[in-house]
């Protein structure tokens, strides 16, 4: 039947059927422009995230902002007038830049303990160092010891300050996420009018295109700062930093690397294929092939606005190792029937080149679409995605590599092939010994892989550490190591106290009242509320919790009321601070500084407390989920009053949710992979034996490449807890084309296992290797990144490669030969 197709239709008509499939790639290619790249960290969320729903509703409460943090490292002492100066100077510029609101810095923050002053005082009116002179003993003392400032805004050596840069709010950002939350959480009870579901798809059109531009300006920005640090550079060692620099960065990297290190992959493919078939004929066939099956996929990315977020990022690599394994498979098959056939015609070598390994690719695309179509189980949208990516673009592969080859070759003709022995498979021809007379000795080796890969994989652990994603000599994590070492942490992590209303507890504090002079006194019958939510009670519990929280050595930054209650009783002739005096800072204290040290970090009319935490996010023994577990834990033993609630909130939750809830689907994933591979394996060769065969060679490496992230201590994260697909649907292909070349040969051998696997691995195996030499060659270029996950990906796509050909030429043959899974001559 496929013979017919060919010959009536492709082999009939070759220029017309290239001229159709090179307009059909034309339209794709022209789509490719709308492919859009999403690094931001709204892709990290899981949209359905109840955790997600809160923070943002938090985020709106707690009047925060976005900000960057410049680290500034002064050649001079901190406080010397020429440093004052150059962190004015530097201030200035920077709010210079566009989307800059407020610039934060040791000349601008409230000095309440230089000298040491009644609270009357500080309600009357606070002075920095911007508005007059110090004692710079004192401010110096207050920086160190302060628990508002010290490491924090000065380091401990007392050698570096924290400049912080507060972000224009985005308003009309917000405005889109709360339309389209709106709609969708209406969608989720009730099915939404034509005229919502048309409001919904305009809005996400315009969000798109405004996040863009967003972006861009973003981008724009940051380098704006940049260049204003540059400036300074000769004065201080200076690093830009924060949560906001990730996603720009991690951008600006991957970008680089497309263009520095895909230029360089080009090379190096054509090196070493024109080294393997001696001919730019074959050089240029695999890599055009390569080329317009990635460039229609990406059109097909932009046909449907389907991202590629930092998940997805990886689709490119994948369908390139896949596609240049199809396509060097037939150019194998065809140099093999030439040298079998030197005087058959250029129609029969192609026709039975194309025809013989139809099957096995079609079978071999087939079950990847499947391992990837499961990621569809996933509820996180990227993964989703990276799914229908793959699956669409591996298709489009087999569909142009089974078009475009038979094309290619009856309009270039016959050309005379070299015969070299290369070198590079010069053992090949030997293996069949090795699998038939050291038998032993390779399922000994797969046993000592498997102990080895299983004691590794329970060392894997899931972690997410974003200042591991670049390279200690990225300005980013430099920028990240001091912030980190010096000045609290990275991450944040909120947890939200919220209290019962409880009007007995207001009675107990009315007979306060007449302990304060009459200016107190007035003071609190005009705040009533504000005096009585200041009750002993919650002070002692936040302070409570506040101090377990700062003793936790993954956690550096902690602030909360507590901060000014320690503050205040510096104050207060070492008395704590009574609801009275707090009802009076709250309601008193210029607003410039009220939004400082009090109200991030209490909301009457919610009648919640907030503790603002920074992890240190460059700490080694940090396993973000076992912290959160921890601090929950802990949490329900210090909260005792079971009407108080918490919750823990911000970046570190939701990313953490998003990382747990990637390994747990790909857990899911992979099961159902599995059990569909068992299927599609049956279907094709109707032999229970060699399904477990095939399963078995597919596992060990697999599960090898989990073992070395264990002992490696690589940790399973948002770039690599992809690879078990990706190791899959590499092992698959080769099985697959070995299995239908052993099967093949055992026919034509009637029922010899010696003589199948022989010929099998003498010709099957060429291309396995050669597509094994080519990916390893080219990817390890890949480890030159300045993103360590790229770094990752190269080093693990390596493994993945080499441990599969190992499998499928060592330890597949020999298992064929164990289980024996055919008695008789069979047909496919």
């Amino acid at each position: 039947m496929y013979k017919k197709i060919y010959d009536t239709l492709i082999f009939k008509y070759p220029v017309l059927f290239l001229i159709i499939a090179s307009l059909f790639v034309g339209y794709l290619s022209y789509n490719a422009k709308n492919m859009q790249i999403d690094a931001s960290a709204e892709t990290l969320l899981l949209e359905d995230d109840e955790d997600l729903k809160f923070f943002r509703e938090s985020f709106k409460k707690y009047q925060n902002s976005n900000f960057l943090v410049v680290t500034f490292s002064p050649n001079k002492a901190l406080l010397e007038k020429e440093t004052l100066e150059k962190i004015k100077n530097i201030s200035n510029d920077f709010l210079k830049v566009e989307n800059i609101a407020k610039v934060d810095s040791i000349l601008t923050v409230p000095l309440l303990q230089s000298p040491i002053r009644p609270i009357s005082d500080l309600v009357a009116g606070v002075d920095s160092l911007s508005s007059k002179e110090f004692d710079k003993d004192l401010v110096k003392n207050e920086f160190l010891n302060s628990p508002l400032y010290k490491n924090a805004l000065v380091s401990s050596d007392f050698k570096t300050t924290a400049i912080i840069l507060h972000l224009k709010d985005d308003e009309k950002y917000f405005k889109f996420i709360e339309k389209r939350e709106r709609l969708l959480e209406k969608q989720k009870t009730q099915a939404l009018s034509k005229e919502e579901i048309e409001e919904l798809e305009k809005n996400n059109l315009e969000f798109k295109e405004y996040r863009e531009v967003s972006r861009e300006n973003e981008s724009k920005n940051i380098e704006n700062i940049r260049n204003v640090i540059k400036n300074y550079e000769g004065d201080a060692k200076i690093f830009l930093g924060g949560v906001n620099m990730i996603a720009n960065d991690a951008i600006h990297f991957v970008k680089n690397d497309l263009i520095v290190y895909g230029f360089s992959l080009i090379f190096i493919f054509i090196f070493v294929l024109y080294y393997i078939f001696k001919s730019f004929r074959w050089v240029f066939i695999v890599l055009f092939i390569c080329f317009i099956s990635i460039l229609s996929t990406a059109g097909i990315l932009g046909i449907f606005n389907w991202e590629v977020t930092v998940i997805s990022s990886n689709f490119v690599a994948l369908q390139l190792i896949i596609t240049m394994s199809v396509v060097v498979h037939l150019v194998e098959r065809y140099k093999e029937l030439y040298f079998k056939y030197k005087k058959a015609s250029q129609y029969k070598l192609t026709i039975n080149t194309v025809l013989s390994k139809l099957i096995p690719s079609f079978f071999a695309i087939i079950t990847t679409v499947v391992g990837f179509s499961s990621l569809v189980l996933s509820n996180i949208e990227p993964v989703i995605n990276l799914g229908l990516m793959m699956s669409v673009g591996i298709l489009i592969s087999l569909v142009l590599s089974f078009i475009y080859f038979p094309i290619f070759l009856l309009l270039i003709g016959k050309k005379e092939e070299i015969e070299k022995k290369d070198k590079l498979i010069s053992f090949i021809p030997k293996l069949p010994n090795i699998v038939l007379n050291h038998g032993g000795k390779i399922i000994i080796l797969a046993i000592l892989t498997t102990i080895f890969s299983v004691i590794g994989s329970s060392k894997i652990f899931v972690e997410n550490s974003f200042i591991n994603y670049f390279k200690s000599n990225t300005e980013i994590y430099k920028g990240m190591k001091v912030i980190d070492e010096n000045l609290g942490g990275t991450t944040p992590l909120d947890i939200i106290i919220k209290f019962k209303d409880n009007k007995s507890e207001e009675k107990s504090n009315t007979n306060t009242k007449s302990n304060f002079d009459e200016f107190e006194d007035e003071f609190a019958l005009k705040n009533d509320d504000k005096q009585y939510w200041f009750s002993q009670d919650k002070m002692e519990l936040i302070t409570k919790i506040h101090d377990y929280l700062d003793n936790i050595p993954e956690i550096g930054n902690v602030q909360s009321l507590a901060t000014l209650l320690k503050i205040g009783k510096t104050l207060n002739n070492n008395q704590d601070l009574d609801g009275i005096t707090l009802a009076l800072i709250y309601t008193q204290l210029p607003e410039e500084y009220k939004k400082l040290i009090l109200s991030p970090y209490v909301n009457l009319e919610a009648n919640e407390a907030r503790i603002n935490i920074r992890i240190i996010d460059s700490n080694d023994n940090l396993r973000r989920n076992e912290l959160i577990r921890k601090i929950n834990n802990d949490l329900e033993k210090i909260i005792t009053n079971k009407e108080t609630t918490y919750r823990l909130t911000n970046l570190m939750i939701l990313y953490n949710n998003m990382l747990q809830s990637l390994f747990d689907s790909q857990i899911a994933t992979a099961g159902a992979s599995l059990i569909v591979l068992a299927i599609m394996f049956l279907i094709l060769f109707r032999n229970i034996k060699m399904v477990i065969i095939a399963l078995i060679t597919n596992l060990i490496p697999i599960s090898l490449v989990f073992g070395i992230m264990g002992w490696l201590e690589i940790p399973l994260d948002i770039m690599t807890i992809t690879i078990a697909a990706i190791a899959l649907g590499i092992a698959v292909d080769d099985t697959i084309h070995f299995m239908h070349r052993f099967d093949f040969e055992f026919k034509q051998s009637h029922g010899s296992y010696s003589i199948s696997i022989n010929k099998a691995l003498n010709t099957v195996g060429h291309p396995m290797y050669h597509t094994t030499i080519i990916i390893v060659i080219g990817f390890s270029i890949l480890m030159l990144s300045n993103l360590v996950p790229t770094i990752y990906f190269g080093l693990l796509t390596a493994v993945v490669m080499i441990s599969v050909l190992i499998a499928n030429l060592l330890l597949l043959p020999r298992l064929l030969i164990i289980f024996k899974p055919f008695k008789k001559e069979k047909n496919i």
